[in-house]
């Protein structure tokens, strides 16, 4: 009897509209388990998270069965939708659109895991802006500067 077997790691970088920093560290926790739940309720394994103020990072077990396009948009959707709901930040919240997608190896997971739930102290060495577009260099992605997250150029 066939079965399907994958090991589908993907990270997914994406902004707050506007790059705007509303994510703040009272409601982080609860945003992120949120996320997740999200994730979950797809078949997907959410295997780490960290909301910075004004972006994130997902690092997902992916289910074969749903496209990374499809699963973004419903992290984006529900999760605004829940926390304009909830009433958790003064303002209406959105993320923006776009989003990056990365795919790595077992062997990259450990390193990976450390990265994201370090962002904190990452991001004190190196800005969103310039560790996106290393990213998108170090995976030899082309762009367009017009295109990439509301960012200053």
């Amino acid at each position: 009897m066939a079965d399907t077997y994958t090991q589908l790691l993907i990270q997914l970088v994406f902004a707050v509209n506007g790059r705007q920093s509303l994510v703040s560290e009272s409601i982080r926790p609860s945003v992120q388990k949120y996320i997740c739940g999200v994730i979950k309720n797809y078949d997907c394994k959410p295997l780490a998270i960290y909301c910075n103020p004004d972006h994130i990072h997902i690092l997902i077990g992916l289910n074969p069965d749903i496209s990374i396009s499809k699963l973004t948009c419903l992290i984006k959707t529900n999760s605004s939708k829940w926390i304009n709901e909830n009433k958790m930040m003064e303002k209406r919240f959105s993320w923006q659109a776009g989003y990056g997608a990365f795919s790595y190896s077992k062997s990259q997971l450990d390193i990976l895991v450390r990265y994201i739930l370090n962002q904190p102290q990452h991001h004190q060495k190196v800005s969103f802006q310039d560790e996106y577009l290393e990213t998108l260099d170090e995976f030899d992605i082309e762009f367009k500067d017009q295109y990439l997250f509301d960012f200053d150029f």
